[in-house]
């Protein structure tokens, strides 16, 4: 039954997902759909990446009713846990990317303009989009918060983290073809290693947490941070950025153990 959900899970996900982001990565390259399909699909209002978190209440509330669902969706405003996280979720990501920065400008990179800083109420606002719009409520419910418990049900954390980071990181193949999007500025090589250390760091955050809010913050800043010091668009900053996100991990692991889990209590 839980391989069944499992399946079930990545299927729903991976048709709601993809369906409404093909033909934008299809306008992307010149196709053209009637109006008002064509200004819908391109909009923010697109629903496409909805997919994890609605593929998670549709099937926790088929397999486990009401009060299972109830119990899910309290996971993603459980704030109940040691200040320490609050520290960790806000602040490394912005860290290692601005470091990343930093060195890439040290190296010969030139520097980017950071126009933030010249309206920094910006930044609360932007946060916000994202934590809504941009990514982590529209998937943490789904990686972290269903499929992560059930495949540490048959696998290890650390191996559970690296298959979640590599179906993730598939999930995201139409947005390298849609112009415009984080994905279209990077190497798909390059994604998949920073998806796959994001999701160690983001397992150990669930598991030690046992919240969705956490990892829905934690994914907001992450996301946030390229806003901040837009990194990407350097080179050596890149290589850099890789480098310290795979050691982040590496130091999340040797820190917690393979049960990816630390309790700050």
């Amino acid at each position: 039954m839980k391989s069944e959900r499992i399946s079930d899970f990545l299927m729903v996900t991976f048709l709601f997902s993809w369906i409404l982001w093909i033909p934008v990565a299809m306008i992307s390259n010149g196709f053209t759909f009637p109006e008002p399909i064509q200004s819908f699909l391109r909009s923010p209002y697109n629903p496409a990446a909805f997919g994890p978190t609605l593929a998670a209440i549709i099937l926790t509330y088929r397999y486990g009713g009401r009060d299972e669902l109830v119990a899910f969706l309290r996971k993603g405003i459980k704030r109940d846990f040691p200040r320490i996280w609050w520290a960790i979720i806000l602040l490394l990501f912005p860290v290692i990317t601005a470091l990343s920065l930093y060195l890439g400008v040290l190296w010969g990179d030139p520097q980017p303009f950071l126009y933030w800083t010249s309206n920094p109420l910006i930044v609360p606002l932007v946060f916000l989009y994202i934590l809504f719009l941009g990514g982590p409520l529209q998937e943490e419910f789904g990686w972290r918060g269903y499929a992560l418990p059930r495949l540490q049900e048959r696998h290890s954390p650390i191996y559970a983290a690296i298959i979640i980071g590599i179906i993730w990181g598939l999930w995201h193949i139409p947005l390298f073809f849609i112009q415009g999007s984080i994905q279209s500025q990077v190497p798909f090589w390059s994604f998949m290693i920073l998806i796959i250390s994001a999701s160690v760091i983001y397992t150990w955050v669930y598991n030690s947490t046992g919240s969705i809010l956490a990892t829905m913050i934690i994914h907001t800043t992450g996301n946030l941070s390229y806003f901040l010091f837009p990194v990407q668009s350097t080179i050596a900053g890149g290589v850099f950025l890789m480098i310290l996100n795979v050691s982040a991990a590496l130091a999340v692991l040797l820190f917690a153990g393979s049960e990816l889990k630390t309790d700050f209590s």
